[in-house]
């Protein structure tokens, strides 16, 4: 039967009896005693006596997680909780946190399953040809001698360790110590097995292989796995390249280029194998031409449209690969994108026609100037058949399915690298770039690169794209949903570890230790899912180490056979199945141990104080969540099965907790609800479980202190600090907008250094005082956060703006902007003279337009008059302004004639 994990804690010193104690204060008490030292007696006291119980309140305060689990399941399904399964053990929650004590309940009746670890097989890592390889313990053993000193940790059984020699098979005790079986039954010594894994041709770089654990619920495991790039491992190149007219050009240059090629990959492993193939697109309309002619020439000197053609397998013949890439003749298509994606789903599914084998680097070169079509646009074609992943070549190499079968879509891409280990170079034009530069971020173990128009640079490509991955490990995994694992590695430093999943920077010989933290974060609905095979390999790479997984869901006493099962039992008035220690009745009885009948006319006749909770006679019964049968609460059932009231009295429920953006206790994976309370599942706190415990998250990438020091962790997330310098701001409180940094420092020797300016820009002054660092010439300074770069601006005496940035990740590193940004210059003269000879025209613009109006006027005026003249009607008689010289009056008195 499983133990307890709970260990006991280290004992403090006995007090003194009583009768001592009593004893001393007799005799202080016959002593004078100053005031002084009564008042600092009596101080000491009560602080002891407030310490003791601030020690006490936190257990008052602290909530069982074990409380209300009624089965067996239900508690070894709650971290830390065991089930006692003794039968006469009265009313007492079967369900503990700490174990009680043997006479209430001894150890032959507790359950409380630990986490247990036992290593099934453990070659050793693979280095060198010369037969010398890890040990177990970590240690590089070249000669004949092994040693081990394996430590492991798991957070559900406190520690777990193992000290031995290296076995392939390893034991487990009940409470999660391991150790292996001595060198006598038989272990063997690094040498030794590294010479037999070199005879058989087979090559470790995964540690340990194979892994049977049994886990509880929510309890962290952590596992070790070691990792080591093998000398010499072998390597599989295939190269897939696009043959339409428009890559005549990189077919020629990559038939010269061929030997070039394998020359440069054997220099990095003599285990070197090449292999072509080639696609155009499908043989349809709209893809490519149907007329007769164009199916037989679609273009001058052209071979007919094909899907996929595999022209060679993998080969050491490099000559027989340049031979046959020049004799490849190039054919047309209509529509922009290729059919790539049928020819990489063959060249991958095609394993025994391409010739990949079981144990080497498997690269496939995806060369192109063009898209691409997936999923979907075979339906253009008349092709609605979804492409099945198989392999359909006939024995030239041809894809037969090109016309029967729609493209594969990106995830059919991704499941099948990861299903074969293959790492994809994308290969293509500056113009396809960004494309597939964002089609590698959804196919696993897959890179980009940029190709020369001709394909020229195809040789230092493949290199330095092989450099990148072999240089870096990745670690992942297939858990499922109801498994979660988290890496953590120091990489090749020897700091702390740190969250992460990947190391770069790797050389042949170098070791890497990835810790798996291995979390079942709840037991799946379907009992056939309770033992699992999980595989944790490094991208890129046909090795694993598998984990046979069984989680520990149920308890042996739930199931027929074990002691603590017995059906009619008689502690269950022959009604019932006893398991663990209670009563599973039929269908016609219930209570705690079936003395109920569902027939019973009394049956609401007992006593209901015994349904209210401290027989509170005002309390309703069950709460009035549920209904009073034969004295027990029978609660009421809610129309979402998944909602569940429960308890004695019906006083819990698993549906109103408190939620954080609308998920009960943030959701499964933060916490579940657990009697009116959020039970928070390990790394998580708060009223709804939406704080984490971890500082992980504010630890920066590249190490250093907690939110770089300029801040505080709270529930995960780094709430920066304002100080003099600035206000600090980013995810690791590692921006400051307004602090100064290194800028002035460093100003003044990028002046002199990089455009001859400044105030160093004087005889040696420059050499003398900037040693430290050499910036280097970019057209346009672009920050990259990952480096954790810094930008400066400064304007020199010119008015001129330049533009470095810096970063301190390892050593001091400054890149500035080659030209500054100068104002144009002005003439001032021109200006002057401009303005000058502006007023003049304007001026005489003015006088002209005021001439032109006046002349206008005067015109008009004129013709006016001279219409008036000709009208004019003269009496050509008498001139009417003329006046005769003399005068005639006449005298109005005179009478005379």
């Amino acid at each position: 039967m499983m133990r307890d994990r709970d260990t006991p804690t280290p004992t403090s010193p006995a007090p003194a009896p009583a009768h001592t104690k009593t004893q001393i204060a007799t005799r202080k008490m016959q002593q004078p005693m100053p005031l002084t030292l009564l008042c600092v007696l009596v101080c000491t006291a009560l602080i002891h006596c407030t310490a003791a119980q601030m020690d006490q309140s936190p257990a008052k305060l602290e909530q069982n997680p074990c409380m209300n689990k009624f089965t067996c399941h239900e508690c070894i399904q709650t971290q830390n909780c065991g089930w006692c399964m003794k039968p006469d053990y009265g009313d007492r929650p079967r369900c503990f946190l700490h174990t009680p004590k043997p006479e209430v309940c001894p150890e032959s009746f507790i359950w409380n399953p630990d986490t247990s670890e036992r290593i099934l097989i453990n070659k050793d890592l693979t280095l060198a040809s010369g037969g010398a390889a890890w040990a177990a313990g970590g240690q590089f053993i070249s000669g004949g001698s092994y040693e081990s000193n394996a430590h492991q940790q798991s957070s559900a059984s406190g520690s777990y360790g193992a000290s031995g020699s290296s076995s392939s098979y390893g034991s487990s005790s009940s409470s999660g110590s391991s150790s292996g079986f001595s060198s006598s039954s038989g272990s063997q010594s690094a040498s030794g097995s590294a010479a037999m894994a070199a005879a058989a041709g087979e090559i470790v770089q995964i540690k340990p292989q194979r892994v049977s654990l049994k886990l509880r619920i929510n309890e962290v495991h952590n596992l070790n796995v070691s990792y080591s790039q093998a000398e010499d491992y072998p390597v599989d190149l295939y190269y897939l390249m696009d043959l339409s007219k428009s890559m005549e050009d990189d077919k020629e240059k990559l038939s010269a280029l061929g030997d070039k090629l394998s020359e440069t990959m054997k220099r990095i492993t003599s285990n070197f194998r090449l292999g072509f193939g080639s696609f155009v697109d499908k043989v349809l309309m709209p893809y490519v031409s149907t007329i007769p002619k164009n199916l037989e020439e679609p273009c001058p000197k052209c071979d007919a449209p094909y899907g996929y053609r595999n022209i060679m397998g993998l080969s050491t013949d490099t000559y027989r690969f340049s031979n046959e890439v020049k004799q490849a003749a190039v054919s047309g298509n209509l529509d922009a994108p290729e059919g790539g994606f049928d020819a990489i789903m063959q060249a991958i599914a095609c394993r025994q026609q391409v010739g990949w084998r079981e144990q080497a680097r498997r690269l496939l070169v995806f060369s192109t100037d063009a898209g691409f079509h997936y999923a979907g646009d075979g339906k253009l074609g008349g092709v609605i058949t979804p492409n099945d992943g198989e392999c359909h070549l006939n024995g030239q190499g041809m894809y037969t399915h090109s016309i029967i079968q729609d493209y594969p879509s990106i995830s059919q891409i991704n499941q099948k690298v990861k299903q074969n280990a293959i790492n994809i170079i994308f290969a293509v034009t500056q113009n396809q770039y960004s494309v597939y530069q964002k089609l590698s971020g959804h196919i696993e173990g897959s890179s980009s690169a940029i190709l020369s128009n001709d394909s020229s640079n195809v040789v230092d490509l493949v290199r330095e794209e092989y450099s990148k991955i072999s240089s870096t490990v990745e670690m992942k995994d297939n858990a499922t949903g109801d498994v979660k694992i988290t890496y953590y590695s120091s990489c090749l430093t020897n700091g702390p570890l740190i969250k992460t999943n990947k190391c770069s920077g790797l050389k042949v010989g170098d070791k890497v230790t990835f810790t798996a933290n291995i979390t079942v974060t709840k037991c799946p609905t379907n009992p056939r899912d309770w033992n699992q095979v999980i595989q944790i390999y490094p991208v890129g790479i046909n090795e694993s180490m598998i984990i046979d997984l069984e989680m520990l869901c149920t308890c042996p006493c739930e199931h027929p056979g074990s002691s603590g099962y017995e059906k009619h039992s008689s502690q269950c008035s022959k009604f019932g199945t006893l398991m663990c220690g209670i009563c599973q009745c039929d269908e016609l009885h219930f209570g705690g141990t079936c003395e109920c009948s569902m027939s019973d006319v009394h049956l609401n006749n007992g006593n209901k104080n015994m349904c209210r909770q401290g027989n509170n006679t005002n309390a309703a019964d069950c709460n009035g969540r549920g209904s009073c049968a034969c004295g027990r609460c029978e609660c009421n059932k809610r129309p979402n099965p998944e909602e569940i009231i429960s308890g004695k009295y019906c006083e819990c429920e698993n549906f109103s907790c408190e939620r954080n953006k609308n998920l009960l206790c943030s959701g499964p994976d933060h916490g579940t609800c657990e009697c009116n309370r959020c039970n928070c599942k390990p790394g998580w706190t708060g009223s709804s479980c939406d704080c984490s415990t971890s500082q992980d998250t504010c630890m920066p990438p590249n190490g250093g202190e907690i939110c770089s020091g300029h801040g505080t962790c709270e529930c995960g997330v780094c709430k920066c600090k304002s100080t003099d310098d600035g206000r600090y701001s980013g995810k690791y409180c590692d921006k400051c907008p307004t602090c100064s940094g290194r800028c002035h420092e460093l100003k003044d020797c990028v002046q002199c250094q990089m455009y001859h300016t400044g105030e160093l820009k004087n005889g040696d002054d420059c050499a003398k005082n900037c040693t430290t660092f050499t910036p280097v010439g970019v057209e346009k300074v672009k920050i990259d956060e990952d480096k954790d770069e810094q930008l400066c601006i400064f304007f020199d005496e010119d008015d001129c703006k330049f533009t470095f940035k810096y970063s301190e990740v390892g050593e001091l590193v400054v890149h500035a902007q080659e030209e500054k940004e100068c104002p144009p210059k002005v003439f001032m003269l021109g200006i002057v003279l401009g303005v000058i000879a502006a007023i003049v025209l304007v001026g005489l613009a003015i006088l002209l337009l005021w001439k032109l109006l006046t002349t206008i006027h005067d015109r008009r005026e004129f013709a006016r008059f001279e219409k008036e003249r000709m009208n004019a009607k003269w009496d050509t008689g008498e001139n009417p302004i003329y006046k005769q010289a003399t005068s005639t009056f006449k005298n109005p008195i005179y009478a005379g004639k």
